[in-house]
């Protein structure tokens, strides 16, 4: 089985939560911004990064909300041939603290928006998602 450990941000303003659409290998759906950590960074730093990335905002994190475990059968994976997925995402709530609004171009995701809380249910979401919200509303 693979093991990605993977950061997460939560951001609400204005009763709205920022979200990016996930687009990859023909499987869509909104999900928090974030991914998954490169060799040398910490979970913190993997969140910044993939935040700023994902959104063009800079983001400081304003702590731990909680991880999540989520298995993903070897059928199910975008990778032919790849065994089990453990995905262990490490969800931080934060806030803006510059940048602007911008759409990651040749990424996972292919836009960012900032959705009122109340309508985030309606959504087609991952389920990191239900997990994160669950979380904010915990604490």
């Amino acid at each position: 089985m693979d093991t990605r450990p993977a950061s997460y941000v939560v951001a609400v303003r204005d009763g709205a939560v920022l979200l990016a659409h996930w687009n990859e290998g023909g499987r869509t759906g909104w999900t928090l911004p974030g991914g998954g950590m490169e060799d040398d960074e910490s979970t913190e730093e993997t969140a910044i990064r993939e935040f700023r990335e994902e959104t063009g905002y800079d983001v400081a994190l304003d702590g731990l909300l909680g991880v999540d475990t989520h298995y993903v059968a070897a059928a199910d994976r975008l990778s032919v041939g790849a065994g089990p997925l453990r995905s262990v995402r490490i969800i931080y709530a934060g806030h803006i603290v510059g940048g602007e609004l911008t759409h990651e171009i040749d990424g996972s995701t292919d836009e960012c928006r900032w959705v009122p809380l109340e309508e985030v249910a309606g959504l087609d979401t991952v389920s990191l998602v239900g997990a994160a919200m669950a979380m904010v509303k915990a604490r």
